[in-house]
């Protein structure tokens, strides 16, 4: 953790085996004792019994040590599972149905509070896209990781330049046009929809994009699943394109802030149905620290309610695609905004962002009067040959600045 001293330890000599734990990591260390040595030596040489003697001795304390040390491996590994299975018991208070990792055996000899939910017959597959996104990312984040460490990332924040204002860019863009504020998505492909434009420069497409007049972009960096990259992110940075950039990634780590903070990101997005409420909470800590907006993105009821118990949210995304059916709804975004958590949202005067299935003048002109004051649209413009022409036809007139 940031801000404690490391304690410098002395070396200390045991006789017996001893279990070591740090960073996560097990080690075995074993001492063997000396002679005890006098000033005055007698020596005599020991007989060929005695000596067959100490090494039978020695076999049999080493085996005994072996297998206590085996003992403790076990409980360690034992006490490592059930940490695991209390975040996942948490997550499901939560109503969170998203599995962060597949289901795992529980230790050799396990025997504890979750020995009942052994027998259920879990599914070790994925239940849909986005859990099986999930479990990639935490693969893939590891690998990442060791190529690319935390304290390298950091010293990279410090000489990176200052972000934009996505959310004041967001609220201008609304007060100029009328309409909800425009964060136009820089997309290839999805998994629903396979490729979306062959001919893809995700640069020409974000300098149209900003000349058609879209307040900010939104750049998918997953690789695998939406063939996108963070090297995308970077050349539109690098390009000059003024609009704030949303890294579109799938935040399962904060280490994955602090990269993409490195790649150009002025904002991240965090998604309600992977992450705990305790999990948001830490990770815009840190978006804050790194002066990063957050959109946190919901698709139901239950997640609107945890995301508004959570402090320091300006921006909330209403994702209105079904992550049991992956079917597209837009009544979503106005049911979502009724009642108590309309009322909330107006009060601390958040952003609401209205997120998939909008298409005409008619989808954003209802998404609006629901209470929406931005959306994020990727599919209906990034396919048209002219992006530009794509978003005035989307909100059914030019928004640009011209």
């Amino acid at each position: 953790m940031e801000g404690l001293v490391p304690v410098q330890r002395l070396p200390i000599k045991v006789a017996s085996p001893s279990l070591y734990r740090c960073n996560n990591s097990v080690s075995i260390r074993r001492s063997i004792s000396g002679f005890a040595m006098d000033r005055k030596i007698n020596f005599r040489a020991p007989s060929q019994f005695s000596i067959r003697a100490q090494q039978s001795d020695l076999k049999e304390s080493l085996a005994v040590s072996s297998s206590s040390v085996e003992d403790k491996g076990n409980v360690l590994r034992i006490k490592e599972w059930e940490v695991e299975m209390y975040q996942e018991e948490l997550a499901i208070s939560q109503g969170i149905r998203i599995r962060r990792k597949p289901p795992s055996k529980a230790p050799l000899g396990y025997s504890g509070p979750f020995e009942l939910r052994l027998h259920n017959n879990d599914a070790d597959s994925p239940r849909n896209i986005l859990e099986e996104i999930t479990w990639y990312k935490d693969v893939e984040v590891s690998r990442m990781k060791e190529l690319n460490p935390l304290d390298v990332l950091k010293k990279a924040v410090e000489d990176a330049p200052p972000t934009r204002d996505f959310v004041g860019a967001l609220r201008m863009a609304h007060k100029r046009t009328g309409f909800p504020g425009l964060i136009a998505e820089v997309k290839k492909a999805s998994p629903s929809r396979g490729i979306l434009k062959e001919n893809f420069d995700p640069v020409e497409i974000a300098q149209a994009y900003e000349k058609g007049g879209a307040a900010c972009l939104s750049v998918l960096t997953d690789q695998k699943y939406f063939q996108g990259g963070f090297e995308n992110l970077e050349a539109i940075r690098s390009a000059g394109v003024k609009c704030p950039l949303l890294c579109k990634e799938f935040v399962v780590d904060p280490w994955q802030i602090y990269y993409a903070r490195t790649k150009g990101a002025d904002a991240v997005l965090l998604i309600a149905a992977v992450l705990t409420d305790l999990e948001i909470t830490f990770l815009l800590k840190i978006c804050k620290k790194l002066s990063l907006a957050a959109l946190v993105e919901v698709h139901d009821e239950r997640e609107m309610g945890r995301v508004l118990g959570i402090e320091g949210i300006e921006l909330v995304g209403i994702n209105n695609r079904s992550l049991e059916t992956f079917e597209v709804d837009i009544s979503n975004t106005k049911k979502l905004l009724e009642g108590e958590h309309g009322r909330q949202i107006r009060e601390r005067d958040m952003i609401v962002v209205g997120e998939s299935g909008l298409f005409t003048p008619d989808d954003i002109a209802y998404v609006q009067a629901a209470g929406v004051k931005a959306v994020l649209v990727g599919e209906s413009i990034v396919k048209q040959n002219d992006p530009e022409k794509g978003i005035a036809g989307l909100f059914g007139r030019n928004i640009s600045h011209t």
